[in-house]
């Protein structure tokens, strides 16, 4: 763990403690850490990082090119099952609040490190605000959904990307008080780097040769343990996507977890999926924002390829992101082979759906939610 060393603030300013452990993170943190020093020197970000993910590949490369400066506070919790790195974070987390003077903890998203901090906090009376608060994918098979449900229901200010959110949380007794629509940082992240990519050489991205060997192309993202730990399941996948590439080359980025599991069941995509190491955030986003389909079962990426127009077809019975389905680009496929293969022949043949961009989902979440902070912090 990083050495702590108590700093004391002048009388008018507030450590607000922003917690980031793993790559869909440290996206949405990013503009919240720019906001606040650019404008707002009544509220002092003290940048936490878990440790959840660690390898360079998942943590220090988004640092890196999203220029998120060092963590304050480094935890190392390392890997492990959900209750072991979940209490190791917890214990670290428990030791910089007994440390060091935190007015106000922010949490993002829905990850261990999110529900660890929050569960602390809480218990050390250290008020908390969640971004991205009141998803739901009502599945509690999700550990996701577990982390939201607990962090919202401790959270003393939630801070929303779309209307269903406010409506879960009313039906689940939060305030209204409580709760602001504020737009997604997640795309405030999108939106600046795709302008920073429009300035950028091409040539210099690892993702560009890819994109010079085939004009039209897919892209594949699979993480989520139902998909990735069932050597049917994965099996399943394999054969749907070897067949989509007999028509459509397809690249397929691997999340450890998925890379692991393809070698221990030994999994062959065939020739025409390229499999690659994960890609730093420029790199991949410089590969799917020009794809003819994106298939996936994350959720960060159901909201980006809605936000830039990208056709998208989730590989899951549900999504805890409606909007991208009833405004945006998304359809939800499932794992059911014939029906991926009709939904991704739909969208080849120019049949996909036509979405919108959300209202607030323009690049200014980040400057909402710090104005609102610097109001709410006492």
């Amino acid at each position: 763990m990083t050495p702590l060393a108590r700093t004391e603030l002048p009388m008018e300013q507030r450590r607000i403690c922003l917690v980031a452990g793993a790559r869909p993170n440290f996206m949405k943190i990013a503009p919240i850490v720019r906001a606040m020093r650019d404008g707002f020197d009544r509220l002092q970000p003290f940048l936490v990082h878990t440790g959840q993910h660690y390898d360079r590949e998942m943590s220090q490369v988004f640092f890196e090119e999203l220029a998120i400066p060092d963590p304050d506070y480094n935890i190392e919790s390392g890997s492990g099952s959900h209750a072991e790195q979940t209490a190791r974070i917890m214990v670290g987390f428990e030791e910089l609040c007994r440390a060091v003077r935190l007015h106000h903890v922010l949490v993002v998203g829905d990850v261990n490190s999110t529900l660890a901090c929050s569960v602390t906090a809480k218990k050390d009376g250290i008020p908390i605000s969640h971004v991205e608060a009141g998803l739901r994918s009502f599945d509690m098979s999700m550990p996701e959904e577990v982390n939201r449900i607990v962090t919202d229901a401790l959270s003393d200010w939630l801070f929303c990307t779309e209307r269903s959110a406010v409506d879960n949380l009313v039906r689940e007794g939060k305030s209204p008080q409580t709760m602001f629509l504020v737009g997604h940082v997640m795309i405030d992240t999108l939106l600046c780097h795709c302008d920073r990519l429009a300035r950028t050489d091409p040539a210099t991205l690892e993702s560009a040769s890819f994109k010079k060997q085939f004009s039209r192309y897919g892209v594949v993202t699979l993480h989520r343990p139902s998909n990735v730990d069932d050597p049917l399941i994965l099996g399943d996948f394999a054969r749907t996507f070897a067949e989509i590439a007999r028509d459509l080359p397809l690249v397929f980025p691997l999340h450890p977890r998925t890379k692991k599991n393809v070698e221990r069941f030994g999994i062959d995509f065939g020739p025409s999926v390229v499999l690659t190491p994960p890609l730093g955030y420029m790199d991949f986003l410089n590969l799917w924002k020009d794809a003819a389909i994106v298939l996936t079962d994350s959720g960060g990426l159901q909201e980006e390829t809605t936000a830039l127009g990208v056709p998208c077809l989730t590989l899951r019975e549900n999504t805890e992101r409606p909007i991208t389905v009833t405004e945006g680009t998304n359809t939800i496929v499932g794992t059911n082979h014939t029906v991926i293969l009709e939904e991704t022949k739909k969208i080849l043949r120019g049949h996909g759906k036509v979405g919108k961009r959300p209202d607030l989902w323009d690049g200014r979440a980040a400057e909402r939610i710090v104005g609102t902070l610097a109001r709410l912090v006492a």
